[in-house]
C-alpha cells in the first residue's frame, strides 16, 4: 500500500503542513493546521493511500495549540 504524510511544523509565528516534502498553507495555530491536513488525509484515504499525520509536542513554554493565547482559532487558508 502506498502512503503519504502530513507533518505540522511551525515557521515564524504561524504553523505549515508538509505534505510529503510539499510545504504550504499558514495556520495561526496547530488545531487549525492539523484540521486541513485532516480533510487533506480523508481525500488521499479515498484514494486508497496510507496516512500519517505527525503533530509534534509544544516546545517549552509555548501553549498547547501553538498560538499566543491558546484560544481555538481559524484559519482561511486551507491545504489544497
Amino acid at each position: 500500500m502506498q502512503q503519504t504524510s502530513y507533518s505540522i511544523k511551525r515557521t515564524g509565528s504561524s504553523w505549515t503542513i508538509d505534505h510529503d516534502g510539499d510545504v504550504g498553507g499558514e495556520y495561526a495555530s496547530k488545531e487549525a493546521a492539523f484540521e486541513a491536513a485532516a480533510a487533506a488525509a480523508s481525500n488521499a484515504i479515498k484514494d486508497g493511500l496510507g496516512i500519517v499525520i505527525s503533530v509534534p509536542a509544544p516546545a517549552p513554554g509555548e501553549s498547547a495549540l501553538g498560538n499566543a493565547t491558546n484560544e481555538r482559532t481559524r484559519s482561511t487558508t486551507r491545504w489544497q
